[in-house]
């Protein structure tokens, strides 16, 4: 797959999706959400209304509190993705199933247009256009969004939907 090279001066701008389903779901989304807005490498962060939602996947298990965070950062995609894995690590994920529970889960959903692939990235996400959880709040922040591989606006995948995973939306200030 294609990777764009980058000038060390260019802005990305990033959506991350945020899910927690262990512990105080809504502090584990605060001290997150802090890492990234305390972090000088970090800017214009945008945080959407937090969704709970019910387990994607067949594990059963708690339901999950998931927003996307949306951000610019000089990092590339690499280095925003060790980031992302040492902050789950940080907050306290812990290695289990996949689609298991978990403290903290930090998907780079798409990294400004780029269309990548390779054994840890998927860029943009692979189940992106698949979950109403990340659908809605990406539409929350930008109405507009288009997504690199379909070049179609996002609105249009929410209508087509047949699972629905949002349970209600979760009142949460975050400072």
């Amino acid at each position: 797959m294609l990777k764009r090279k980058l000038k060390k001066t260019e802005m990305n701008k990033v959506f991350l999706g945020l899910g927690t389903n262990v512990g105080d779901r809504k502090n584990n989304l605060k001290r997150t959400v802090a890492k990234f807005s305390k972090n000088k490498d970090f800017t214009n962060i945008k945080i959407s209304p937090v969704y709970e939602t019910i387990p994607y996947g067949e594990i059963e298990q708690e339901n999950f509190f998931n927003a996307v965070l949306f951000l610019e950062t000089h990092y590339s995609l690499d280095e925003l993705f060790v980031f992302t894995k040492n902050l789950e690590k940080e907050i306290g994920r812990k290695k289990t199933k996949t689609w298991g529970p978990r403290v903290i889960d930090i998907d780079i959903l798409l990294y400004n247009d780029l269309i990548y692939k390779d054994k840890k990235i998927n860029i943009p996400h692979k189940d992106l256009l698949n979950r109403d959880f990340v659908l809605v709040p990406l539409l929350d922040i930008d109405k507009e969004i288009v997504h690199p591989v379909e070049k179609k606006e996002i609105k249009q995948f929410l209508s087509k939907l047949t699972d629905q995973y949002i349970v209600k939306k979760i009142s949460m200030v975050f400072n």
